[in-house]
């Protein structure tokens, strides 16, 4: 399971291979919005918000839609659907907004920071951010 840690002060983003144990005891059946603490990946004193995610076959997680599974809705924004046109929908297969075994990334961004940059965390395995 990949984590995907967005820095909002320098717009940089970082990814974390978690592995199955450790990201199965911190995101399994939390929820789009929700509010972890990162010791468990080894982010000492940082708390990262849920913001997203897609599953093992790139469908996405969508905040207004319950549960784990995934489903055929029609939508008329993203994620899931960009419209060329204004008012143009579609219907679209997305995941629901609960974290289950079958998500294969997560997006989390920063809510709290801990005492050590995370770039002196990471070292070179930044994703180039604009």
């Amino acid at each position: 399971m990949q984590v995907v840690i967005s820095d909002p002060k320098t717009g940089k983003a970082y990814k974390v291979e978690g592995k199955d144990t450790e990201a199965h005891a911190l995101f399994i059946g939390k929820r789009i919005d929700d509010v972890v603490d990162a010791d468990i990946i080894g982010l000492g004193g940082y708390v990262l918000e849920i913001t997203g995610g897609s599953d093992k076959e790139g469908m996405p997680m969508r905040k207004d839609v319950s549960g784990t599974a995934r489903r055929q809705i029609l939508i008329t924004s993203p994620p899931g659907y960009r419209p060329t046109e204004n008012g143009k929908r579609r219907r679209k297969s997305v995941r629901g907004n609960e974290i289950s075994t079958e998500i294969s990334q997560i997006n989390v961004k920063i809510k709290e920071y801990g005492s050590k940059p995370l770039e002196g965390l990471f070292g070179a395995s930044e994703e180039g951010g604009s």
